[in-house]
């Protein structure tokens, strides 16, 4: 068991959201709406605050653009206007309370030149100090199979191996080159998986050459799940990718360094007992719209 807690989570959201032009022209893709169990429309941005914070986590720090800040400044720590708290019933009043109590734990963090996925996450270096954290996308949101949330699944992973743990899920054949992936042996649990590589948006050859897992499906893989919890060593990894101007497509990615983390401190990676929702693009964020609300009803019957 790891002796380290992990008090912290870093949620990148400082994308331009490009793919969900021109929607993102006039509105952050983070603060696009979703509707949970409750029939709230919220902020996709609160929906993964939200899953931080059920499993046990402490403080959130939140990458934005500076021209952004603002923004979530004002959905986390700002009361609503008075003419609109008029206007609200009781019950609205009351969430707005619980809404305070979340931007208690948020501190807005910037990255002043968008550069990737990895820079973005390199730039709450000096917020997380040197201890273990959670990363969620901003752009996912998650249900639970189980009783227990998907970020507690895998904080109480990390407790049990004291190593850095990647979320894994089934991916198919046709989008797997949308997403990181990985590669390796099952151990006895059959959840957790020893690493053997781990490749960003791989073309479908090379996947069925390189990225088989044995006892799956020829056309089946195993992509990341948009969950991580990682030793702060990552941000050295990071700061010698940065530093020698080592791009993949231009950017800054994390999947490179997460390769690098496995072969030097070692990290395993873990299947989890849930589903992600993808809202980064037009038509999955529509099927999410569906998906994900019937599925938070189902996964609290399971439970």
């Amino acid at each position: 068991m790891s002796s380290k807690q992990v008090r912290k989570a870093i949620i990148p959201a400082a994308g331009f959201g490009t793919r969900m032009y021109p929607a993102t022209k006039t509105m952050k893709k983070e603060l696009l709406p979703i509707i949970g169990k409750d029939g709230r429309a919220k902020p996709i941005i609160l929906a993964i605050a939200e899953e931080a914070i059920s499993g046990g986590i402490e403080e959130i720090g939140i990458v934005v653009q500076q021209s952004d800040r603002d923004l979530f400044e004002d959905l986390f720590k700002s009361p609503p206007k008075p003419e609109l708290w008029q206007k609200l019933s009781a019950e609205d009043r009351e969430y707005t309370e619980y809404l305070q109590a979340i931007g208690d734990r948020i501190t807005i963090l910037t990255q002043t030149k968008q550069e990737g996925f990895g820079h973005a996450v390199f730039c709450a270096q000096d917020w997380v100090n040197n201890e273990p954290f959670l990363l969620l996308l901003g752009d996912h949101i998650y249900t639970s199979d189980t009783e227990f949330s998907c970020a507690k699944q895998m904080l109480d992973i990390y407790q049990q191996t004291n190593t850095s743990v990647i979320g894994i899920t089934p991916m198919n054949a046709d989008i797997i080159h949308k997403a990181g992936c990985v590669s390796g042996t099952w151990q006895k649990s059959q959840s957790i998986l020893d690493i053997a590589q781990i490749y960003e948006k791989p073309s479908l050859e090379y996947a069925r050459e390189h990225l088989q897992v044995p006892g799956m499906p020829d056309d089946q893989f195993l992509g990341i799940f948009g969950m991580y919890v990682l030793e702060s060593e990552i941000f050295n990894l990071l700061a010698a990718e940065i530093n020698h101007n080592q791009r993949f497509k231009g950017e800054f990615q994390l999947t490179t360094c997460l390769d690098k983390l496995r072969q030097t401190s070692g990290a395993i990676a873990y299947l989890v007992q849930g589903k992600y929702y993808d809202t980064g693009m037009p038509l999955f964020y529509r099927q999410t719209m569906i998906d994900y609300y019937l599925n938070s009803f189902d996964s609290e019957q399971d439970n």
